[in-house]
C-alpha cells in the first residue's frame, strides 16, 4: 500500500529496537529505510517512521492505532506480544463491537487498539485513531470535515453518536471513520478524565509533490490557532502535529555529501521551501 500520509512515532533511543519488535509482533514487516535518525517500516505494506530524535513528548493514547483481525486467535497473539512491558488499556475480552478486542500501551508508550472484524469496511489494517478528549473534546467530527475538505482523495465514510446510555454526550462521536488521500483515520470524542491530549510524540507526515501542495497544506493547517514549529514541523489547531515535507527530499538526501547541506539548509526552515532544498 502506497500512501503519502503516513505517521511519525519519536522513540529516543529506542528505534532499532522497535522496528524489530514491531516487525516480530505483526509479521508481514520489513525494514525500508535505516539511518542514526530515523528507521522507516513496512507493516502489511504500510509505513512507518520511528524517529530517533525531536520532540521532547512521550506517546499517549490519544492517539492509538486500530489493527484490524479477521480471526480471534490473530487478536490474541497480538495481545500476548504486546502486553509484554506494557499495560492494559481495555482487558482483552468480548465486546458488542467485536467478538475480541483489547487496548494495550505497549512497552514504547504506543497505544495499538486490537480489533477482531471484517476488512470489508476496513481494507487497511493499522488505522490511527484520534482521540478528541480535554480541551479538544466534541471537535471530532468538526475536525473530521476539516481534513477531508483540506486533502485530496478523502471523505468521512462514517460517524456513529453515543448512544442514551452509553456514559457520554449523545452530541459526541463515539467512532467516525475517514480517510485522507486514501488513508483510512478515526476519530472519537471521550469526556472522560483522561489526563492526556494530542502531542508531537506522534507526527503524520505529508509527502507533497511540488511547493504549492506544501503551501496549501502548510497555510491552512497553521491557520485560525495552528502553529508553525520548524523544519517542515507544525501543529494544527487541534493540537495534531504534521510534516510538510517535499517527496523529493527522500532522493535530496541519499548522497551523504549532498545530504548534508540540504539538512543544513532545512534546519534553517519552518515551511520547507523546495527550491532552496534542492539548490543547497
Amino acid at each position: 500500500m502506497k500512501t503519502s500520509i503516513y505517521p511519525c512515532l519519536t522513540l529516543k533511543g529506542k528505534v532499532a529496537e522497535a522496528a524489530d519488535f514491531y516487525i516480530a509482533t505483526f509479521g508481514d514487516g520489513k525494514i525500508t529505510q535505516t539511518s542514526p535518525f530515523v528507521i522507516s517500516i513496512s507493516l502489511s505494506g504500510e509505513k512507518f517512521m520511528l524517529l530517533n530524535d525531536g520532540p521532547t513528548s512521550l506517546p499517549n493514547p490519544s492517539i492509538s492505532f486500530m489493527v484490524i483481525s479477521e480471526t480471534a486467535e490473530e487478536t490474541e497473539t497480538y495481545w500476548h506480544k504486546m502486553i509484554e512491558g506494557g499495560n492494559s488499556l481495555m482487558e482483552l475480552g468480548s465486546y458488542p463491537w467485536s467478538p475480541k478486542y483489547g487496548w494495550v500501551q505497549d512497552k514504547f508508550g504506543v497505544s495499538w487498539q486490537l480489533y477482531t472484524g471484517s476488512k470489508t469496511d476496513t481494507p487497511q489494517k493499522f488505522c490511527p485513531t484520534l482521540m478528541f478528549t480535554g480541551k479538544q473534546l466534541g471537535k471530532a467530527a468538526e475536525a473530521m470535515h476539516f481534513y477531508t475538505d483540506l486533502y485530496p482523495n478523502s471523505a468521512i465514510t462514517g460517524i456513529m453518536k453515543y448512544a442514551e446510555g452509553e456514559g457520554d454526550n449523545t452530541d459526541y462521536v463515539k467512532h467516525g471513520q475517514f480517510k485522507i488521500k486514501d488513508y483510512i483515520t478515526m476519530a472519537m470524542d471521550s469526556s472522560f478524565d483522561h489526563g492526556f491530549g494530542f502531542n508531537d510524540a506522534i507526527s503524520f507526515v505529508v509527502e507533497c509533490e511540488d511547493q504549492a501542495e506544501i503551501d496549501k497544506y502548510w497555510d491552512t493547517l497553521t491557520s485560525n490557532g495552528g502553529r508553525e514549529i520548524q523544519c517542515g514541523w507544525l501543529v494544527d489547531k487541534y493540537g495534531l502535529s504534521w510534516q510538510i515535507i517535499p517527496k523529493a527530499l527522500m532522493e535530496l538526501v541519499k548522497n551523504p555529501e549532498r545530504a548534508q547541506r540540504v539538512m543544513g539548509a532545512l534546519m534553517k526552515m519552518k515551511k520547507l521551501i523546495l527550491a532552496d532544498l534542492e539548490n543547497a
